[in-house]
């Protein structure tokens, strides 16, 4: 009998051996401030990274990874992201750089140049080779924040929308007009009101008189139906921003096999690497949708718009300065941005120049 039983467990043994290892399954949180659909960043998140992450893990690996998705400030707010990715509160964030004015200040750097590349796959190139160049941009992530930058997103080219026609600058003069934060300087050539605010509280706040007028591309202007309250909207170029990250926790990152951290890398990298064509298909949609909507679409004069670039060619240097006093590498950053960008085949309507 014992001779059986030790047969038998050494049978079970081999079989135990021989059998597939059990795949491990990790849960991930996910989420933005924004909602998914009107927000690109927030939509290739949820329909482009998300699903890749998933797939490749699974396909490549031995385990699988499952998504607690959270958008539109179901998990963390549009000025708590960032916060969240380092509390933990989320493993993997998507959020705009533009609510962090002073612990991202410097990472705002093409808000400080405005009227640059209208196409967003030319902004993201020119913004991905400063990234690479001056390295403190990505390591301030990890060193201050406790995340890893894994990929960057943008806003497609700014425009601005307004409950009144207007034809001339002076038009424009003592007008409210909400934004983000740090574009809200572009304004002061025409002499409108700044107001600093967020998309989601903006339809409420042009239909009530908050404000008159938003600075904003037209993918999120369409998106968040601000022409309905607001249904004029000027084409003045002011550029596309890539000033969005998709970043992940250094803890939840460290726990997760080497296999998957890697393709989350890689899928990071994907992300950003399509969102320049997913932006300006964006962009056209947008454009479509409010002609369609009956919003009254027209384009600045090239007079005009060439004044109001001259009028800011000292905001560059004022913010280079800005970020040189604060500890970071303001100069750097600015001087690398400017020269970046004629490398993408565009040309600066005004010269901004950088000491």
């Amino acid at each position: 009998m014992k001779k059986q039983i030790t047969l038998g467990l050494g049978a079970l043994a081999i079989m135990a051996l021989a059998a597939p290892a059990v795949a491990d399954t990790f849960t991930l949180r996910i989420g933005s401030g924004h909602p998914n659909g009107p927000a690109i960043y927030v939509t290739d998140t949820a329909n482009f990274f998300v699903p890749e992450v998933v797939r490749r893990v699974a396909e490549e690996t031995d385990h699988e990874i499952e998504f607690v998705e959270g958008y539109g400030g179901a998990m963390a707010g549009v000025a708590e992201t960032l916060e969240a990715v380092q509390n933990g509160i989320l493993d993997i964030g998507a959020y705009c750089i533009c609510f962090e004015p002073a612990k991202l200040f410097l990472h705002n750097f093409p808000y400080y140049a405005p009227f640059g590349p209208q196409d967003s796959g030319q902004a993201m190139a020119a913004v991905r080779s400063v990234y690479n160049d001056v390295p403190w941009l990505t390591d301030q992530f990890n060193e201050e924040y406790d995340q890893e930058l894994i990929g960057l997103h943008g806003w497609d080219n700014y425009h601005v929308g307004t409950t009144e026609p207007w034809e001339t600058i002076e038009d424009l003069q003592g007008v409210k007009i909400g934004g983000a934060g740090p574009n809200l300087p572009w304004l002061e050539f025409a002499g409108a009101i700044p107001v600093q605010s967020t998309l989601p509280e903006g339809y409420l706040s042009l239909q009530t008189g908050v404000y008159s007028g938003w600075l904003m591309f037209p993918s999120a202007y369409l998106g968040f139906k601000f022409h309905e309250p607001s249904p004029n909207y000027t084409l003045v170029g002011f550029g596309a921003m890539p000033v969005n990250a998709l970043t992940v926790n250094t803890r939840s990152m460290a726990n997760l096999p080497e296999d998957v951290q890697q393709i989350i890398r890689e899928v990071g990298q994907a992300y950003e690497d399509q969102s320049g064509e997913s932006l300006n298909a964006a962009q056209q949609r947008g454009l479509d949708g409010l002609a369609a909507a009956g919003t009254n679409v027209q384009t600045l004069g090239d007079d005009v718009r060439a004044e109001w670039a001259a009028s800011l060619t000292g905001f560059p240097q004022l913010q280079a300065t800005e970020a040189d006093g604060r500890g970071m590498p303001g100069t750097e950053v600015m001087k690398a941005y400017l020269a970046a960008v004629p490398m993408t085949g565009y040309d600066w309507p005004v010269e901004y120049v950088v000491e």
